[in-house]
């Protein structure tokens, strides 16, 4: 919810009971497909890639068959692309997704790699009034993951963001663990969100790479173009909108390539970059610029010394959409 100044009461408990779904609710899609067509919506599912050959094919399958061949709640599935070295491109293509690599596109405005830049750039080339980003590398993907999302934008009007959450184990060399993940979440953003922003401690899954919302509320909200993007777009839009506009939906259980100790440090550096900047424009504290985007990681090899790597991340952003010359001059000419 905006920020009052003061000290901010938000009930969470009250928030759940009217803002949490389950993907189950919205398992009638023919019904959903009613609603869509009813308030004359097109609808566009996104998988930013990068060397995900391995998985995007089954993705575009299963939610082709389900959601645009079956039942016609999708208008356009497409993959924007960061340059994968192996075949996601090739793979994508000859399953039936559009296929844009992002560093073709609006290249006047400079050009960054990143997951926030695809999802940027996604705003330029899909023509959805509703737009899923769901990331391409779920071992499990379903079409509940999609349809689970949409649920709640068609049914009521108010929302304009869904978040998905989900069990998320961690495959532990022998098997998966029935409980874990969300390391970066648990360990990092609750504890930062409980202190500065409350109320966003009622998202289950902040850093879920699964969520759909409205164009409306995309072009007017900057993009990270790397680690930060789901949490600047979290506080950007509970800020801007409130809590109110925001629900989650329980996706189940979602499989996917768990990342090592190191690489949820990058992670985390160029996620508390994002907040810092959030804290200075809507707390209106300052001095917390940081002196470094050097991350300093100590390498330690038996019978050697320890080394210390330092990794160059500065977290990039694209400024609101809907800002860009380009894009309004597309908008106007975009189908219906």
């Amino acid at each position: 919810m905006p920020s009052t100044g003061g000290i901010v009461t938000f009930d969470i408990q009250k928030w759940l009971e009217k803002n949490k779904y389950h993907h189950s609710d919205f398992r009638d899609i023919r019904q959903l497909v009613k609603e869509k067509e009813k308030r004359k919506l097109k609808i566009s599912l996104c998988f930013p890639t990068l060397n995900e050959e391995k998985t995007i094919g089954q993705s575009i399958v299963i939610t082709k068959a389900e959601l645009m061949d079956r039942f016609p709640l999708l208008d356009e599935i497409a993959v924007i692309d960061s340059g994968s070295t192996d075949r996601t491109c090739e793979i994508a293509r000859d399953f039936g997704a559009d296929t844009y690599l992002a560093s073709e596109h609006l290249e006047e405005e400079g050009i960054y790699k990143g997951k926030g830049e695809n999802l940027w750039k996604a705003l330029y080339l899909l023509k959805g009034d509703i737009i899923i980003f769901i990331d391409a590398d779920i071992r499990n993907i379903h079409h509940r993951f999609v349809y689970g999302l949409i649920g709640p934008l068609l049914k009521n009007p108010k929302l304009k963001f869904v978040k998905a959450f989900y069990k998320r184990p961690i495959h532990n060399g022998g098997g998966y663990q029935s409980t874990g993940g969300g390391r970066v979440t648990e360990i990092l953003i609750r504890p930062l969100f409980s202190q500065f922003f409350p109320e966003l401690t009622a998202i289950i899954q902040p850093l879920s790479g699964e969520y759909a919302g409205y164009r409306e509320i995309f072009e007017q909200i900057s993009f990270p173009v790397g680690y930060g993007v789901e949490t600047g777009m979290l506080i950007d839009i509970s800020q801007k909108w409130g809590m109110d506009i925001i629900a989650q939906t329980d996706i189940d259980l979602r499989v996917h390539r768990n990342q090592g100790i190191r690489s949820l440090g990058k992670m985390s550096f160029g996620i508390l970059q994002i907040f810092w900047s959030r804290i200075k424009k809507y707390k209106n504290i300052t001095g917390l610029e940081p002196e470094s985007f050097l991350l300093k990681q100590i390498f330690a090899q038996e019978d050697k010394p320890q080394q210390i790597k330092e990794i160059l991340i500065e977290e990039k952003e694209r400024r609101p959409i809907i800002e860009i010359e380009a894009y309004n001059k597309n908008k106007k000419h975009r189908p219906g």
